[in-house]
């Protein structure tokens, strides 16, 4: 569900991180180790958060590195489509212009999971799955 004027994520940090714990701008920077021009340009709205401050963050503040991502990807998007130069009178849709519909798209093939455990030695030459270290690999067919 998309909200409505999603706040910046940078409101988000000053608010509900820094405020509550009493963090100083200068003792934030030190802690997440970028420059204090970068977190106030984050703090202000002036810049966004980049992969490399969600995993910061993340780490700083024992949350998601895909929270911070995703409230900057619903920020965004809400700012897109406030400021988008297109329309929906102005911009056709794709299946209109070929008179097909989503239904007609051919689905992706099914996946099929692959068991691919590392085999530790059992001193007979056979190997025997390790349940502690069994990986997954998904393949499509």
């Amino acid at each position: 569900m998309q909200m409505y004027n999603p706040p910046h994520p940078g409101e988000i940090l000053k608010e509900l991180c820094l405020e509550p714990l009493g963090l100083t701008i200068t003792q934030a920077t030190e802690a997440l180790d970028v420059s204090r021009k970068t977190l106030s340009a984050i703090l202000n709205g002036r810049a966004g958060i980049s992969p490399e401050m969600a995993i910061r963050l993340s780490l700083a503040f024992d949350t998601s590195a895909e929270s911070w991502l995703n409230q900057q990807a619903q920020y965004d998007l809400w700012q897109a489509r406030q400021n988008s130069r297109y329309s929906r009178s102005k911009t056709s849709s794709l299946f209109s212009e070929a008179n097909i519909s989503a239904n007609h798209v051919r689905p992706s093939p099914p996946e099929t999971a692959v068991f691919l455990p590392p085999y530790p030695s059992n001193g007979f030459n056979t190997p025997t799955p390790n349940p502690r270290k069994s990986a997954t690999l998904r393949v499509t067919t």
